[in-house]
């Protein structure tokens, strides 16, 4: 419609258009603006979570306390340790196979200063940490190496757990 032929109405109309898809687009820029800005505080606090899980699950098995390593690890049939060649399965399972690790010599030292962390989603975290391991068989003179370690943190209505373990050999984080 050519503008000597619009009434008040359609004026009206356009105007108020106007102003809500400016309205529109200012509101789209201050969600990305604030998303943006908290991206590095979401993954701050991720960071510093993984890092609390892994090292109350260090402790624990440095501690021997095979029921605190349990209470961490993810309540599903799903749960691994991969370690020596042997797969283990289920929260029962592992923890079973850590008691059995503690009746020798067992302690762990990670360095924190290679931790890393990868947030896969806002309910999966996997972390990597070299780890010198001092164990041995009971009675026997205990053996130090270096592992990389890989858990994965699962996030579900109790809270975070300890989904795997996966001790790998290389220890070269590149």
């Amino acid at each position: 419609m050519p503008p000597s032929k619009m009434s008040r109405g359609s004026i009206r109309l356009r105007r108020f258009a106007r102003r809500g898809h400016v309205a529109a687009i200012a509101a789209a820029l201050f969600l990305a603006a604030t998303a943006w800005s908290a991206g590095p505080a979401l993954a701050a606090a991720d960071d510093a979570q993984a890092r609390t899980i892994f090292e109350k699950f260090i402790a624990a098995q440095n501690a021997h306390n095979a029921g605190d390593v349990k209470a961490m690890l993810w309540n599903s049939p799903g749960t691994l340790l991969f370690a020596r060649g042997i797969e283990t399965r289920g929260r029962d399972a592992v923890a079973d196979r850590f008691k059995g690790y503690y009746e020798g010599t067992w302690h762990l030292e990670p360095d924190m200063s290679k931790f890393h962390v990868a947030v896969i989603s806002n309910e999966v975290m996997q972390v990597l940490v070299p780890i010198v391991f001092t164990r041995g068989l009971p009675g026997k003179p205990p053996q130090q190496n270096t592992f990389l370690i890989s858990q994965t943190y699962v996030r579900d209505a109790n809270g975070w757990s300890v989904a795997s373990v996966l001790p790998v050999a290389n220890t070269e984080l590149k």
